[in-house]
């Protein structure tokens, strides 16, 4: 069989691809992607066992329909440095030889059956379906994965390791916490049935991450409690969720933090770079100080004798207080807003701080809890 195809689409197409495949896995096979060829549409898919990835792109030509599996490595490196061109492929079906042809060269490797390749389990006859748009699912994704549970045979509580949607009558949330962090994204303009939760686990969090577009169009979610899929442009990832209930968050968001801190983010996160150096590594403390229209971010390593602090005006409300938060989850918190203001609202030292944003676009909110860490007086 013959097929030609664009050089470009199929590098951009890879590069997708290849953030599925594992290094090593389970089954030989899951190396390579596959090619499914129907009229002048291929489909390609990679897969890790857990997770598979579907992408769709047109052929210039094709004189019949295929299927079969192309090892990635190989085929990546074939077409990786070439310019944008069409690439002729020619295979021999009855022992998978390919031939494939450019401009001013040619390279030949071997394929495999395509038959041999697992088939991706359809989800269930039961499955809800919910629409949200592209920007805003990859907004609440890309704030809220520094906040998910490391990921690893390691972990406690797998649940928290992943990303949580719990659908609702007025809105749906998108949460993740860490115990010590949480991030809860309250979104309206989306579209499904309420009643529904699910968590889906980092690394296809990660992929939609890299892979969602910043425009108006709608992503698909669908789910049967066991598996999910999104739909988007010409992708479909499937993926299977993890199992086990996530933790009431709700129940330690604190409803009575009265003091109020305003201030501009780049401005505090520009100190907080600053001065973070100088805290100890281990701890990472930093102090805040906080009094009517001044805050006051220090650190110090007495093991090193070296220290820093840095005033600021802001905008205060609230009784005097020192508290200490780790300097890094401050950064992450801060490097995951996208507000011109930042609003702490706290209660005492001991007790959570809310990280809130003054301009949340409409239909979505935006809330960030932070444990604070013990100050040393």
């Amino acid at each position: 069989m013959i097929f030609t195809l664009s050089s470009s689409q199929l590098n951009n197409k890879l590069g997708l691809l290849s953030k599925v495949i594992l290094s090593k896995n389970r089954l030989p096979i899951l190396d390579s992607v596959l090619f499914d060829i129907v009229g002048n549409q291929l489909t390609i898919t990679a897969s890790d066992g857990e997770n598979t990835l579907k992408t769709t792109m047109p052929l210039d030509n094709a004189d019949e329909n295929a299927r079969l599996a192309l090892n990635m490595e190989t085929l990546t490196n074939a077409v990786r440095e070439l310019p944008d061109q069409p690439l002729t492929f020619e295979v021999d079906m009855d022992n998978y030889s390919v031939l494939l042809k450019y401009s001013n060269g040619k390279f030949n490797f071997t394929a495999q059956d395509g038959q041999e390749y697992p088939e991706t389990k359809e989800l269930g006859d039961n499955k809800e379906e919910y629409s949200i748009p592209s920007e805003t699912l990859l907004t609440c994704i890309s704030r809220s994965l520094f906040a998910a549970a490391p990921d690893g045979p390691t972990s406690l509580r797998p649940v928290m390791t992943g990303v949580f949607f719990q659908c609702k009558e007025d809105a749906m949330a998108i949460v993740t916490t860490d115990c010590h962090n949480l991030v809860r994204n309250r979104i309206t303009n989306f579209e499904g049935k309420a009643g529904t939760e699910f968590i889906v686990p980092h690394k296809p969090s990660a992929l939609l991450k890299a892979m969602l577009g910043k425009n108006e169009e709608n992503v698909k979610i669908y789910t049967d409690g066991r598996s999910a899929m999104f739909e988007f442009d010409d992708n479909k990832l499937i993926c299977r969720l993890i199992e086990g209930h996530y933790p009431n968050y709700e129940a330690v968001i604190p409803k009575n933090n009265e003091s109020k801190l305003t201030i501009n983010r780049k401005v505090l996160l520009s100190t907080l770079r600053r001065v973070l150096p100088f805290a100890s590594e281990s701890s990472q403390l930093l102090r805040l100080s906080l009094k009517e229209g001044q805050l006051v971010v220090s650190a110090e390593d007495l093991d090193f004798s070296v220290s820093a602090r840095e005033s600021l005006l802001c905008a205060y409300e609230g009784m005097p207080m020192d508290i200490g938060f780790r300097g890094s989850t401050l950064v992450d918190t801060l490097n995951n807003m996208e507000c011109e203001e930042v609003i702490l609202k706290l209660a005492d030292p001991s007790r959570p701080g809310l990280f809130l944003a003054d301009d949340d676009p409409e239909g979505e909110n935006l809330l960030i809890l932070v444990m604070p860490m013990m100050l040393n007086n």
